[in-house]
């Protein structure tokens, strides 16, 4: 094969576009790349190599119950020091759904509420 993948784009589900755009940029560290329409339904945020696109919806997508309880991801980022990381999110106020652990496959992981969309019940 000639092409090589050099990334990918996940995207998320979110019920206020602007909200979440704040939230990635003064939680999280992320810049916002673009807002798109008017009002807003589509937007990028980046932080180094990664980028998020986040798009409006008005209802969740999945079941708010069994994401919580499964705890279903929208989106996994693979980072150079999750612990320096967790330390950099906890002390800008971040709410997480699991704390810093190891899983059973030695990943150093974490996971992230992302305030606005669960405060609204999206994903």
């Amino acid at each position: 094969m000639s092409a090589a993948l050099t990334g990918a784009e996940p995207q998320l589900f979110v019920a206020d576009i602007m909200a979440s755009c704040r939230f990635f940029a003064e939680k999280l560290g992320f810049e916002v790349v673009f807002t798109y329409g008017t009002p807003p339904y589509y937007a990028q945020v980046r932080r180094d190599a990664v980028r998020l696109n986040l798009r409006h919806v008005d209802a969740p997508v999945m079941d708010p119950g069994r994401r919580d309880a499964e705890e279903w991801l929208a989106a996994t980022v693979t980072v150079s020091d999750p612990d320096a990381l967790f330390a950099d999110f906890a002390a800008a106020g971040a709410d997480f759904a699991r704390g810093l652990g190891t899983e059973p496959w030695g990943a150093r992981a974490f996971i992230v509420v992302v305030a606005p969309q669960r405060a609204k019940g999206c994903t």
